[in-house]
């Protein structure tokens, strides 16, 4: 059984009434470098954080551009070690200590496990020795299935990164949304948050939101589909009344639409 502290900041980030949580992810820059929308974080992520269940940030963004006032769960990247500048991601190794995550009062620690990849032990050591940590002082870690270039987003892949995961010691996975999700969901013991992923058009995001949910995701963590958008304050409200409130897509888009009119 999790122990109190354990449970209860789960529950700041997946909320107990729906079950659901809308992460907002803005640590594309730990090995992206200044992503296009998030070149001045602090002032892209100001007004959506109202909105947002948690923050999904790097310490170094965290630090210097986030309002300590803000009452935001916190979900921290700690684990990095890579750039876009190398041809294969997968080589990463955990880049924050304990005693600086529980300095910063996170909610979570998050990293990614690369299943499949020349990398693999390494990345899900990396996960074991990180829930061991985590277990000791009440802090769950979200591990994140990230996919290399060689890998397929399909249901049998992510559903068997998923699942060692979860039997690692994860308490939320995050993964993408593919066919056959819900696979996924009833194979993985632990709650599961879809990716938002590369930008995309507006009204699809919401239908992949929606669809997720459907399907049995515990919600969403999308970056570049709400701070990349034309509109990103209605686009966050939009994916909110999906998640919380059960809208469809179509409902979700006209509120979208009525509230950049």
């Amino acid at each position: 059984m999790m122990d109190w502290g354990m449970q209860n900041r789960l529950a700041s980030i997946i909320k107990p009434k729906s079950r659901r949580c809308v992460m907002l992810a803005v640590d594309h820059g730990y090995f992206q470098g200044p992503t296009s929308g998030l070149e001045r974080p602090g002032e892209t992520v100001a007004p959506l954080l109202e909105h947002a269940d948690a923050l999904m940030v790097t310490r170094g963004v965290l630090r210097n551009t986030i309002d300590a006032n803000v009452n935001i769960p916190i979900v921290l990247r700690v684990s990095g070690g890579t750039s876009i500048l190398k041809e294969d991601l997968s080589d990463e190794e955990l880049t924050v200590s304990m005693e600086d995550a529980i300095r910063l009062n996170v909610s979570a620690m998050a990293l990614s496990i690369f299943v499949g990849s020349s990398h693999e032990k390494q990345t899900l050591s990396n996960l074991a020795k990180l829930c061991d940590r985590g277990q000791k002082y009440g802090i769950p870690t979200l591990a994140v299935t990230a996919v290399g270039k060689e890998m397929v987003r399909d249901a049998r892949y992510l559903g068997l990164a998923c699942r060692i995961a979860a039997e690692l010691g994860a308490q939320i996975v995050k993964t993408y949304y593919c066919e056959g999700f819900e696979k996924i969901v009833n194979g993985c013991p632990v709650p599961v948050v879809i990716a938002g992923g590369k930008k995309i058009a507006e009204r699809d995001a919401l239908k992949l939101a929606h669809d997720a949910v459907s399907a049995g995701a515990a919600g969403v963590d999308m970056g570049r589909n709400i701070f990349q958008s034309q509109w990103p304050v209605p686009m966050i409200r939009g994916v909110r009344a999906i998640v919380h409130e059960g809208k469809t897509d179509a409902e979700a888009w006209d509120m979208v639409q009525s509230l950049i009119g």
